[in-house]
């Protein structure tokens, strides 16, 4: 028995999602590839200045909207805990995750100051703020840049999309981690592998490679 037209119908559109599913995939890791080119060096730099604070006894604090908040909590919980090994805990915080704070500085100032009225309280000389924002231009993130600069402390940004607004606040001592394509899934995905490379990195560099 032939197949209805509504048969044929579904199965051309399960072959194109198919495909469409295959391109995700292959446009994944080109970016991946093509980030790997641009950023291996950046993402050590930024591992060894990370690493460093850490080894003084300073801590990492990191803050992003949306999946950048979530990346924040990824890395903070896998400093915390634990990456891949068994090892002390490492001092990291998430500005994302107090909604009591979030809330009040939200309804009482205004929401671009969420995080940088938090490390204003929370940052000292020394802490390093990791600072995510796929375009480079939220601006929470933003003003969150410039209190970690008014308290000593150094900056490690990820972005895409060209750096935006906050490729042009960096300073010498920070590193700036720019994902080279401008389609945030993309970008996002490329973040979340910087997030493991780093965590990785600092295993290596803080308790030397495992038994």
């Amino acid at each position: 028995m032939a197949p209805g037209p509504d048969t044929a119908a579904n199965d051309t559109q399960g072959m194109d999602l198919t495909q469409r599913i295959t391109q995700h995939f292959h446009d994944s890791a080109k970016t991946k590839l093509d980030a790997a080119a641009a950023l291996s060096a950046p993402i050590a730099r930024a591992t060894q200045i990370m690493a460093e604070a850490l080894q003084a006894d300073c801590k990492i604090l990191a803050c992003g909207n949306g999946g950048s908040a979530a990346d924040s909590q990824h890395f903070a919980a896998e400093l915390l805990g634990r990456f891949e090994r068994e090892r002390r805990e490492l001092a990291a915080i998430a500005l994302t995750t107090d909604t009591s704070a979030i809330t009040a500085i939200a309804n009482d100032y205004d929401y671009k100051d969420i995080f940088a009225k938090q490390l204003r309280g929370l940052g000292r000389k020394g802490d390093v703020l990791l600072a995510i924002s796929t375009s480079g231009n939220s601006a929470n993130v933003v003003e969150a840049i410039s209190a970690a600069h008014a308290r000593g402390m150094r900056v490690v940004a990820m972005t895409g999309n060209g750096g935006g607004k906050i490729a042009a606040m960096l300073k010498a001592e920070d590193a700036s981690l720019c994902v080279p394509s401008t389609r945030t899934a993309r970008i996002q995905e490329v973040h979340l592998l910087m997030l493991h490379c780093l965590c990785d990195g600092i295993d290596q560099l803080l308790f030397g490679e495992e038994k």
